[in-house]
């Protein structure tokens, strides 16, 4: 049976609950308890031991915790609010008023676990084995961004566990991941959609093996500040994780090179926003292919992408019609052939009259687009965009059009800013 003892003094009082029986073995088992307890900090006095149950033809499992009854009715009573909310009614089962922890219904528990923070559905799954197993099954998303250390270890002693997760983020402020935790979450969370690994400085090209083996149902991955992957590493990701819609390389140096990006070209065709900010390595033949093999594309972030030119751009605008929002951030070889080829792509797949209004308003073209530091452009190619594209806007409080850093373009506005000044001329002035 499970047992859950305590250093504390012997007054306190004991409650038993029949659980479950866990089938993990009692290695990962006691790996699971202890990876909890060290990421959360939990009591040291605190002590989880396995051991087998016998007598008759199965084995009875229960958990013997003893805690102090206050603390017990706290944090029962803190469940009951959040099951109940405001409306201070009672929470029933069959006719029966739910009126200690352990009577708590797995879908009620399931429920709970949904409407509280990431780190108290942890220490929820560590009650009991019969909790354990009910939260690691209903649990799909996960956030471990709190965790400000021993996140390696944490992972290691969840992914087992917690193998139905579609959505996992581990960014982190201090480098903690490393690659064996990585690996573990690629062999056991299969259907994980989302992973967020940004800031993993300690993470090598293992990793990114791992992940296109384990997991390649993956839509939005974010890498950023990675810069130990490789573009070898990339590229064969790109060849699993064909599903991806999201991909963050925001100073992935070695990762995002042009070679990079003609596999995820070939690859990745559904691919709709893409972030290669600060990604120095990239060249026109790598974003031509992006926009060649991704048509889908509506998010490009290209800031600090010194090596582009406008033969970058000319092809995001002819070929990804969908294209919302481009950011140009410092680069210095853009000049206003882009600016007008943008302007002409949106006059060239300019809506039929036909189409219902949301259709049109859904087709309305670039809606943000920052082209600070690009002092290679002049007032009249910028304002034919700005007048091209109705959703770009350089008045207060939106500014959806950014410019900074380009003093000859202060004349720029866009439309409602020039019917603002218009109206406030109209106004007749006061006599003195």
């Amino acid at each position: 049976m499970t047992r859950v003892t305590s250093d504390a003094p012997n007054s306190l009082p004991t409650k038993t609950i029949p659980i479950k029986q866990s089938r993990g073995p009692k290695k990962t088992q006691q790996s699971f308890s202890k990876g909890i307890r060290e990421s959360l900090s939990l009591p040291k006095h605190l002590h989880i031991s396995f051991c087998k149950g016998g007598g008759g033809t199965k084995s009875e499992m229960t958990a013997k915790a003893k805690v102090g009854s206050e603390e017990l009715n706290s944090s029962f009573d803190k469940l009951m609010m959040v099951a109940t909310g405001s409306c201070g009614v009672e929470v029933k089962m069959k006719g029966a008023v739910i009126t200690e922890w352990k009577d708590i219904p797995m879908e009620l528990l399931l429920r709970i676990v949904s409407l509280v923070d990431d780190r108290t559905a942890i220490v929820a799954s560590g009650v009991c084995c019969g909790w354990r197993d009910a939260i690691c099954l209903g649990l799909t998303q996960l956030s471990l961004s709190w965790c400000k250390k021993n996140m390696n270890n944490l992972v290691l002693s969840l992914a087992p566990k917690f193998t139905k997760l579609q959505t996992l983020i581990l960014r982190q402020e201090n480098p903690q991941l490393e690659d064996n935790a990585v690996e573990t979450i690629a062999d056991f969370c299969h259907d994980l959609q989302e992973l967020d690994l940004s800031k993993s400085f300690k993470l090598s090209d293992r990793s990114l093996y791992a992940l296109a083996h384990g997991c390649p149902n993956l839509k939005k991955l974010n890498i950023s500040g990675c810069t130990s992957f490789s573009d070898e590493a990339l590229e064969y990701l790109t060849k699993f994780c064909r599903e991806l819609k999201i991909l963050n390389l925001c100073g992935c140096v070695k990762a995002a090179t042009d070679r990079a990006l003609q596999a995820i070209g070939r690859n990745c065709n559904m691919l709709q926003s893409l972030n290669l900010g600060w990604c120095d390595n990239v060249g026109d033949v790598g974003v031509m292919s992006l926009a060649y093999g991704c048509p889908d594309l509506r998010c490009v972030d290209l800031c600090g992408c010194v090596r582009i030119t406008d033969d970058s751009v000319i092809a995001l605008a002819n070929k990804c019609i969908h294209l919302r929002s481009l950011d140009l951030y410092y680069c210095r070889n853009i000049t206003d052939r882009a600016m007008y080829s943008l302007a002409h792509s949106r006059v060239k797949n300019k809506p039929s009259l036909w189409q219902s209004m949301k259709d049109r308003y859904d087709e309305e073209g670039l809606k943000s687009l920052n082209i600070s530091q690009c002092t290679a452009l002049t007032p009249p190619a910028v304002q034919a965009l700005c007048d091209t594209f109705p959703a770009l806007h350089t008045c207060s409080g939106r500014h959806t059009l950014v410019m900074s850093g380009c003093l000859n373009l202060t004349s720029v506005h866009c439309a409602c800013a020039v019917q603002a000044h218009r109206t406030l001329s109209s106004i007749p002035h006061t006599a003195h």
